[in-house]
């Protein structure tokens, strides 16, 4: 009962005034419903030019720019001391630029490099590019649920998997006499880690997924590509489609 009192007394001691308007008057939230509508309007009118391309599209260029327009557009919305014309502009201006750099990246290869990067190949030949992997900001898991969500269930079934510009994973796939040995990315068959190799097998090295084939036992083994001892038993199933 005591501790009650207590928030009720600290709730009337509060200055709701400033909490729910700040250093405003309430007869500025009719003004901040009409700058909202204008600024709103203008988002979708200048995404409206930008295409039609989804979030998911996106290259990190254009992400910028939407970001910038978002910016752009909430200063106005709520904050009196910002008129909506500056506001404006700073459309006017990022749309103007988006449109000069589109024409310099279908203009230049090396422009189109710089400001929306290059696909990178993270898999080849049913093993993990790992000079490649390890430069890109990109964690294990993430990757390996990307495959996931393509049916993959380890390396040895994928020929190629590229991240493209956007972020998104393509994935080429071997046929089904083709498949290899590779790396089980299922998580109850990944986090079977070892180090001692006890029997004759294939092995998959668990961070870059090279393949190795014993003859017999080996109490430790480091991996030839990345240095790492830690494998998992290597399988060669056909991709369920």
């Amino acid at each position: 009962m005591q501790a009650l009192l207590i928030v009720l007394l600290t709730l009337l001691k509060v200055d709701w005034h400033s909490l729910l308007l700040g250093a405003e008057e309430w007869n500025f939230l009719p003004e901040v419903v009409i700058r909202s509508i204008v600024m709103f309007l203008l988002i979708i009118f200048s995404l409206r030019i930008l295409g039609k391309r989804s979030v998911t599209q996106l290259s990190v260029f254009e992400l910028g720019v939407i970001i910038g327009l978002g910016s752009a557009a909430g200063d106005p919305m709520f904050y009196k001391e910002v008129g909506l014309l500056p506001g404006i502009l700073v459309f006017v201006v990022v749309i103007s630029m988006y449109r000069l750099m589109t024409y310099f990246i279908n203009h230049s290869e090396k422009m189109e490099k710089v400001l929306e990067g290059e696909p990178v190949y993270l898999v080849e030949e049913g093993k993990m590019n790992y000079p490649d992997f390890k430069a890109e900001l990109i964690a294990q898991e993430e990757f390996f649920s990307e495959l996931r969500q393509h049916n993959v269930s380890h390396l040895g079934q994928v020929q190629l998997a590229i991240i493209e510009t956007n972020g998104a994973i393509s994935v080429y796939f071997y046929e089904d006499r083709e498949v290899a040995w590779g790396l089980p990315i299922l998580p109850y068959l990944y986090d079977a880690k070892q180090q001692q190799l006890p029997l004759a097998g294939s092995y998959a090295c668990s961070t870059c997924g090279q393949v190795v084939n014993i003859q017999e036992p080996i109490p430790l083994l480091l991996c030839n590509v990345c240095g790492k001892q830690e494998w998992v038993a290597a399988t060669n199933n056909r991709r369920i489609t």
